[in-house]
């Protein structure tokens, strides 16, 4: 993909709409396509992503270019079943998290998030004018797929858990809900990773067939209802500081589209990434409030815990570079650029957080 301004990617102004619309003529041609998400129409902010994208393309064409959004489960099920069909062929793109196929190939974790890796805005800069696009479609052309940014929630919670988490001493056999790379994390620390879909959560916990389990962020974990069964909410979600929705295309479909429509989409897409984050920082703070007046324990990882992380973080990396060239070559200039943003981050970004934060 070619580098652009990021503000004329996001489709947000008037101009965008003005662009694209002479270009459409009369004579332009009718597409429809499907889109499946990886998620439940419950799950209303990030499954709202597609829905967003669908909208914005339809009246950047005047509705000759049509998405109907499916839920997870209504054409095939959520997670890494979505990306799967749009390799298939059985719809034309999907709404989903690349790192739900880390089964496949440890890369697609790069795609969503990496533990101590970037935030929201850091990741968008390695996507949008760093090499992070570039190399990501290079891997995903692999599969027959090519990817566009289409939302983000932002650093997640580090999850719910029925007892308190204050040393090391007490990840030892803890049988935690995560899964995927940072589940390998987790692993190295002496917990039990353990794979369980969004729905079983809940009842897993009340009967203590989990002691732990980490989702998103007090907006998605409130409507789960995981403070009922664990009183304890820690923070934060080291292994998910900004982890990127994906919309996935099939390039032989992706091919056949007229620049205007590929131009809708690409915007569309874009305003979909910005909306989302948008979005759940609106909603997060309301939530934590209700969640807090529910009893819920708000606790930090002690610092014992976040290094022992990152250092396993960092030896999961080793090991899984050594095994793929792919992730290596990705990583590698990932976690590059990640050392120029923290520097960056460090003197303007998280000085003024932290003045405010313990501002009277």
């Amino acid at each position: 993909m070619e580098r652009r301004s990021f503000l004329k990617k996001t489709g947000v102004g008037l101009a965008a709409g003005a662009m694209a619309m002479p270009a459409i003529a009369q004579t332009a041609p009718s597409i429809k396509w499907r889109l499946t998400s990886g998620f439940p129409k419950s799950l209303d902010t990030i499954y709202g992503g597609a829905e967003v994208l669908a909208k914005r393309v339809k009246e950047l064409t005047g509705g000759k270019f049509q998405i109907q959004v499916f839920a997870a489960g209504e054409l095939v099920p959520g997670g890494g079943a979505a990306f799967d069909a749009v390799q298939a062929g059985t719809v034309e793109c999907c709404h989903t998290c690349s790192y739900y196929s880390f089964g496949k190939e440890p890369t697609f974790a790069i795609g969503t998030a990496l533990p101590f890796g970037m935030d929201f805005r850091q990741t968008n800069a390695w996507l949008y004018y760093g090499n992070g696009q570039k190399l990501l479609d290079e891997f995903y052309a692999n599969y027959g797929v090519q990817s566009f940014p289409g939302g983000n929630t932002g650093v997640q919670m580090g999850g719910w858990y029925r007892k308190e988490i204050k040393t090391l001493a007490d990840i030892n056999g803890l049988k935690f809900r995560v899964a995927g790379l940072a589940g390998k994390v987790w692993a190295k620390l002496g917990a039990v990773p353990q794979q369980i879909p969004g729905g079983d959560i809940y009842p897993s916990l009340e009967k203590g067939t989990i002691d732990a389990a980490e989702w998103v962020g007090p907006y998605d974990d409130e409507k789960l209802g995981f403070y009922k069964v664990a009183k304890n909410y820690y923070y934060p979600g080291w292994w998910e500081p900004g982890p990127v929705i994906h919309f996935f295309v099939a390039k032989k479909e992706w091919d056949k589209l007229p620049p205007e429509y590929k131009a809708a989409f690409e915007a569309a897409a874009a305003e979909a990434n910005v909306n989302m984050m948008a979005e759940y920082d609106h909603k997060n703070p309301a939530a934590l409030s209700r969640l807090l007046g529910n009893d819920v324990k708000v606790r930090k990882f002690s610092p014992e815990i976040l290094d022992a992380a990152r250092k396993a973080a960092f030896e999961v990396y080793a090991e899984e570079s050594a095994k793929s060239p792919a992730f290596k070559k990705i990583s590698e200039d990932y976690f590059k650029y990640a050392k120029v943003q923290n520097a960056w981050f460090s003197v303007a970004e998280a000085s003024m957080a932290q003045y405010l934060h313990a501002a009277k």
